[in-house]
């Protein structure tokens, strides 16, 4: 029996599908070895059944995005998570974040975490001029998990933030069952719950989000072929200013006569936003050094 369902955790050469809301152990018919294709969690595929359960992944059908690092398809939302304090998440980390999902044409909103121990208002503030859809989180008392939720459904998420910034915490929140669903993978997989690294997907409030173990934030040079010269392209709060510049050829550093610099002054763009500009532009630059 042929059924299309969606690849939700992949470890050991099996695949685990979630097809007419059952899970199945696939693996891999051998053309895709030749073809050299792997698939990865998120991918949307067409699976065979069989009575002896020895069932196969037949076609992976078209992605709509892919991440390197963590490995998963299909993702649509990027939730970054960033706490006030220990430790502070630098706007930096966010903001290269925000460019590989804006590359990839996914929507990304800001979480803060751990308001109960500082004012949250900056980090909040920054992204809400930013254009990003933005939460705050108590990791005693909870805050916006409802809205949260709302924001997850029916999307593929992709959860991010530094060690210690409380996605733990947070997922326990939005599903307290996460931890349990985990722990019943594994016992299953006959593996401790920390033993992989692999993207999985969980079932939440009619989408899915992606537990990524390890995944702090992006490489550049793994995970988009970005030029220093389409950067400004991923700066959302950017672009109403592009085109109004004196010179076409302008790269916003301080450039004579720059429209993103007078909305910088102005204060209608972010500082901190731009300054995360300036030092993207002179890593990517270096990097195409680098590789030359």
């Amino acid at each position: 029996m042929q059924m299309t369902g969606i690849i939700i955790k992949g470890i050991g050469g099996f695949y685990y599908v979630e097809a007419a809301d059952k899970i199945y152990e696939c693996k891999l018919r051998g053309i895709f070895r030749k073809e050299g294709l792997t698939p990865l969690a998120g991918d949307n595929v067409k699976i065979t059944v069989r009575v002896d359960d020895e069932n196969t992944i037949d076609e992976i059908l078209p992605r709509t995005s892919v991440f390197i690092r963590p490995p998963v398809a299909n993702a649509d939302r990027l939730i970054i998570t960033a706490s006030v304090l220990n430790p502070r998440t630098s706007t930096l980390i966010i903001d290269k974040m925000t460019v590989i999902a804006q590359l990839k044409g996914i929507e990304t909103a800001v979480v803060v975490t751990k308001t109960d121990l500082g004012d949250a208002s900056d980090l909040i503030n920054i992204y809400k001029q930013s254009g990003f859809d933005t939460f705050s989180f108590s990791n005693s008392t909870g805050g916006e998990p409802e809205e949260i939720k709302d924001y997850l459904k029916g999307h593929i998420s992709v959860l991010a933030g530094n060690s210690g910034v409380g996605k733990s915490t947070l997922l326990n929140f939005i599903d307290p069952t996460i931890e349990q669903k985990t722990d019943e993978i594994s016992k299953k997989l006959g593996r401790g719950k920390h033993t992989t690294r692999t993207s999985e997907l969980f079932k939440v409030n009619g989408g899915y989000i992606v537990d990524t173990p390890g995944f702090t934030s992006l490489d550049f040079q793994r995970d988009a072929e970005l030029f220093s010269e389409d950067l400004q392209d991923c700066f959302k709060d950017f672009l109403p200013h592009i085109g109004k510049c004196k010179f076409s050829s302008c790269i916003h550093l301080q450039d004579k006569g720059c429209a993103i610099v007078d909305a910088v002054e102005k204060g209608i763009i972010c500082q901190s936003r731009y300054q995360s500009y300036v030092s993207i532009f002179n890593e990517i630059k270096d990097l195409r050094k680098w590789n030359q």
